[in-house]
């Protein structure tokens, strides 16, 4: 196996294992990141009912375009889903970071959606 197909394996390891533990309700949905080589996406679900009750991208209309670092917009990705999920009165979340380090982008999107008014 190559190398990037080593750190894949243990990365989706890594998200089952965290998933055996962290599960999303209706009263603290998770909110689940995935980070590609060029955008970040995040998704506030609720495990019991099997839905997506809210996601975001990078590649949203809205924040498409926008000059920075991929950090930068993660921050930005971060910011919109915490507006957006306290209007729709999410206020309290399960963080699932889905097997990756919890630092740049993923710590990022992480701040900016606590400092928007989720709790986790």
């Amino acid at each position: 196996m190559t190398d990037t197909a080593v750190k894949r394996s243990g990365r989706i390891k890594r998200h089952i294992r965290i998933r055996k533990r962290v599960s999303g309700t209706d009263t603290k949905p998770r909110l689940c990141v995935f980070r590609s080589l060029k955008h970040i996406y995040a998704q506030i679900i609720d495990d019991e009912e099997m839905k997506t009750l809210l996601s975001i991208s990078s590649r949203n209309p809205e924040l498409k375009g926008r000059p920075g670092s991929k950090t930068e917009a993660a921050k930005l990705v971060g910011e919109a889903l915490g507006k957006k999920a306290v209007e729709q009165g999410i206020t309290e979340i399960v963080f699932d970071r889905a097997g990756y380090k919890y630092h740049g982008r993923i710590k990022a999107l992480a701040d900016a959606s606590r400092e928007a008014g989720l709790k986790f």
